[in-house]
């Protein structure tokens, strides 16, 4: 299909939402038609499965009012070019993605004067990824063979992060990459998303606070329904997993509904309180560790959240900490070892002021201490993110590093966390909370646990929406250049 050209971006998306339709549309009729014992579809019928392509051609001087050969003046952090030329990217689910879309066209466009096409793409439409649910066929009866003879399947060679990792080479004769994710790589990760978390991608939220203990999930939970029920309240529903929705009308049968989610068959199941301008915030219980911690981010990265924060609990190092104190990590030890090869550990992951100083306004707010008396309770410092859970038995070797980098906490996430964000160009943030602290006699037992949890973990959350709550207020400042390549592709 010839490129159309377009002048608006809502145009553009318009063409994107049209294309993708269409071709969704004939991959699942092909497929029904396969299912039900008919035809599979030829080498034309199968040319119709593909993604859209979006292209964007810049030229310094286009945008009205400028001298020719010169670029727009301003300090955004996205929605520019870094240099002339034709950028392009494979879109997927565009009806979805239609706000952030727009929102990086449209200074692209009117401020650079970028010009847009929309034409079908090369790449192939996996057929997985227009099923409404795994499994709606018997594998064991040579279907699923069939189908991988006839249908686009998952190609893992079609899927990575070269452009968010800095690898892709420019092939002159080739489009600059529009995004850094194109839709092969979104389409596997919304997927992934269901799989780990047990909802439907659509529901995640562009505010998403991540933890490690699932103490955290049932606060999470009372305090949403509770939202639900206040009069004007711009919470519209929450969504748990396994698609159990609990709506504003809902709220007499809400335990029933809650007890029927069943949230242990994910790995990392989550819960989501949406808005009614659709800038809800989500809570994922990622359980213990580096892997857990980069899988997930790995995934919800392709949704460009607006920041992920890190509520979780830690092991307090020093002898002024007490448990139940706060840690906010403004650096982090990596010894997580999961990213050595994408982030290396001598690359610095920097704090980001904007979330720093919204975790500490939050924590005065919750806890109604400032000053002295908020010192006391919340230490700002190093953060020490290990894969070995059991890293006290190695503390004689592990000691000198601990202490040359001046480290107050130790947990198994945050560093990875932080290191996703930082690739990913995802604003991050760490606000841990002292469960243990093993360099002074105070080891985690039954009974100490269940006491802590008790006093303290409802706080800590409310800390965590809290910063929320004030980031929202200052999106063009979260969205900042300090996680910005030199080569960085237009799209946030």
């Amino acid at each position: 299909m010839e490129p159309a050209s377009l002048s608006t971006p809502e145009a553009v998306v318009d063409r994107l939402e049209a294309l993708h339709g269409q071709s969704t549309a004939a991959l699942r009729s092909a497929l029904e038609r396969a299912l039900s014992g008919g035809p599979p579809p030829d080498a034309v019928e199968r040319a119709r499965f593909r993604y859209p392509e979006l292209r964007l051609r810049y030229a310094p001087g286009v945008a009205p009012g400028l001298a020719a050969g010169t670029d727009p003046a301003n300090r955004r952090a996205w929605a520019r070019f870094e240099a002339p030329g034709l950028y392009a990217t494979t879109v997927t689910q565009p009806g979805f993605f239609r706000p952030y879309l727009l929102e990086q066209l449209r200074p692209l466009m009117a401020e650079f004067g970028a010009t847009a096409e929309v034409a079908t793409s090369t790449q192939e439409i996996p057929y997985p990824y227009v099923l409404d649910r795994a499994g709606t066929w018997d594998a064991g009866d040579g279907t699923a063979a069939m189908l991988a003879r006839h249908f686009p399947t998952p190609s893992l060679a079609a899927v990575g992060d070269e452009v968010a990792d800095g690898e892709w080479r420019h092939d002159p004769d080739a489009a600059l990459p529009l995004s850094l994710f194109d839709g092969p790589r979104v389409d596997y990760s919304l997927r992934r998303i269901v799989h780990y978390t047990g909802a439907d991608w659509r529901a995640m939220q562009p505010w998403i606070l991540l933890t490690n203990y699932h103490r955290y999930v049932d606060q999470f939970i009372r305090w949403a329904v509770a939202q639900l029920g206040q009069a004007g309240t711009p919470w519209s529903a929450l969504v748990l997993p396994g698609g159990v929705r609990i709506g504003r009308d809902d709220l007499a049968q809400a335990d029933a509904m809650i007890a029927s989610s069943p949230w242990h068959r994910f790995q990392m199941p989550a819960y989501h309180l949406l808005r009614d301008d659709d800038a809800g915030v989500s809570l994922v219980n990622i359980g213990v560790g580096p892997s857990n911690a980069k899988n997930v981010t790995d995934h919800l990265a392709v949704l460009r959240p607006h920041c992920w924060l890190m509520v979780g609990h830690c092991a307090g190092l020093r002898s002024s900490q007490a448990i139940g104190d706060y840690a906010l990590a403004h650096g982090y030890l990596r010894r997580d070892r999961i990213l050595d090869d994408l982030v290396p550990p001598e690359v610095p992951v920097p704090a980001l002021a904007e979330i720093q100083v919204a975790l500490q306004e939050a924590a005065a707010r919750v806890t109604g201490e400032r000053g002295e008396a908020l010192k006391r309770r919340l230490r700002t410092g190093t953060v020490v993110t290990y894969d070995d859970r059991n890293w006290e038995l190695r503390w004689s070797r592990e000691r000198r590093a601990i202490n040359l980098s001046r480290a107050i906490a130790v947990d198994m996430e945050s560093g990875t966390l932080a290191a996703q964000g930082y690739r990913f160009r995802v604003p991050y943030g760490t606000l841990l909370c002292v469960s243990d602290r093993p360099l002074h006699g105070e080891i985690k037992l039954p009974g100490a646990a269940s006491a802590f949890y008790e006093r303290a973990v409802g706080q800590h959350l409310m800390i965590g929406l809290e910063a929320v709550e004030i980031l929202r207020g200052d999106l063009a400042a979260l969205h900042s250049r300090k996680l910005r390549s030199f080569d960085e592709p237009p799209f946030r």
